[in-house]
């Protein structure tokens, strides 16, 4: 009867172990921030970006060149200058300075708004890719594993060359 119990205890522990195994769920991570830098399309955005930050930095430069030269000019002729025409150069170099300013942050938004459209594919094809190796290894979660992203520990199954291989390269 003892001999009974024991078996029934160790059939019941080895089913309950068994369905707790079963019962977990397979985890991953992938440094998503590498993916995206790897990815070509990644690449061509970036040097996108860089040539429409220049366009702007160059368009701002030239403009602030031009301020610092008015500025000059009138510095040198306000002697010969009436206070009232003086005063009108001041309110005109003022004005140039403020659209200056709106220009700069105008050239920000447009970047901002550039970098939207160039990246939102790109990081949407990354995440597509990683849902489908995911799935296809038999992973229920994956979690982000870069730098400061909060994964301490990263023995598990590392996605990115699986990725990259889904990605074609």
């Amino acid at each position: 009867m003892k001999h009974l119990k024991k078996i029934a205890v160790a059939i019941v522990l080895f089913v309950g172990a068994t369905s707790f195994v079963n019962a977990q769920s397979k985890v991953a991570h992938i440094n998503v921030e590498q993916l995206l830098s790897q990815m070509p399309e990644m690449k061509k955005a970036q040097a996108e970006l860089k040539k429409l930050q220049e366009t702007y930095r160059a368009d701002i430069e030239s403009s602030m060149t031009e301020l610092k030269n008015k500025y000059t000019q009138y510095s040198n002729e306000s002697a010969s200058k009436t206070p009232e025409e003086n005063e009108k150069r001041a309110l005109e170099l003022q004005g140039f300075d403020k659209n200056i300013k709106e220009a700069e942050q105008a050239a920000y938004q447009e970047l901002q708004k550039k970098q939207g459209e160039l990246m939102g594919p790109i990081t949407e094809k990354a995440k597509v890719a990683i849902e489908k190796v995911a799935a296809t290894l038999g992973y229920d979660y994956v979690i982000d594993a870069t730098q400061g992203g909060g994964l301490i520990v990263a023995k598990g199954k590392d996605l990115l060359p699986d990725v990259k291989k889904q990605l074609g390269f």
